[in-house]
């Protein structure tokens, strides 16, 4: 069975009664030859499994879409994916299909989720023919609620991780920034009762109501 079909057969909602530290979580993050999502191309998707609140890094998934024209050099410098690699990367419906059969229906969890949802939607709809909306949890939201003391750190992933003193060898390639986004889930994790958030919904929740509060342009 595809993942599009094992996606849509099993159901597209997520377990909102899983508690926060248990089963497996999917931290997610996406490459783009641009930071606008409704026009820029989605060039690589990256996945990394959290389980019962452990980072395994035996269950990941990366791929690379194959692109008719590389994005420019610039943003290659971002990234770090070559216009060879771009040219060769594999079939975007065959990439997004097996990335739908990693993630399943389990809590999709990125930093600035916004952003990775609308280029996967787009993804979707554009090479499956069909919409992908599962719930997503933001944790540039929750960072912040669970350290309020660190906030005057900035607001990036990269000011979090060093006002956590999270160790992090690699960066900005899709699977890179999901290690990093996946341990700081991991340290976040025992902060969540005493936030109120002790299961996916609650967190979803607590992740939607941050943005909405600060605004939906807000980091």
């Amino acid at each position: 069975m595809s993942g599009l079909r094992h996606w849509f057969s099993r159901g597209p909602a997520t377990d909102r009664a899983r508690p926060v530290g248990q089963g497996r979580w999917v931290v997610v993050d996406v490459e783009s030859s641009g930071l606008d999502a409704s026009r820029d191309r989605l060039i690589a998707v990256g996945a990394l499994a959290v389980t019962d609140g452990s980072v395994d890094l035996g269950d990941a998934f990366e791929a690379v879409l194959r692109q008719d024209t590389p994005s420019g050099q610039a943003n290659i410098e971002v990234h770090g994916i070559g216009a060879v690699e771009q040219s060769r990367g594999e079939d975007p419906r065959e990439a997004l299909d097996a990335f739908l059969a990693f993630a399943g229906t389990d809590p999709l969890l990125a930093w600035h989720a916004p952003f990775d949802a609308r280029m996967l939607q787009r993804g979707a709809r554009e090479h499956l023919g069909r919409r992908y909306t599962p719930e997503w949890i933001d944790l540039a939201q929750l960072a912040p609620l669970a350290w309020p003391e660190r906030v005057a750190h900035g607001t990036s992933l990269d000011g979090w991780l060093a006002a956590l003193d999270i160790p992090v060898r690699q960066r900005h390639r899709a699977i890179a920034d999901c290690l990093a986004t996946a341990q700081l889930f991991a340290a976040l994790l025992p902060r969540m009762s005493r936030l109120g958030a002790p299961d996916a919904g609650a967190l979803a929740s607590l992740s939607s109501g941050a943005r909405w509060l600060r605004g939906p342009g807000s980091s």
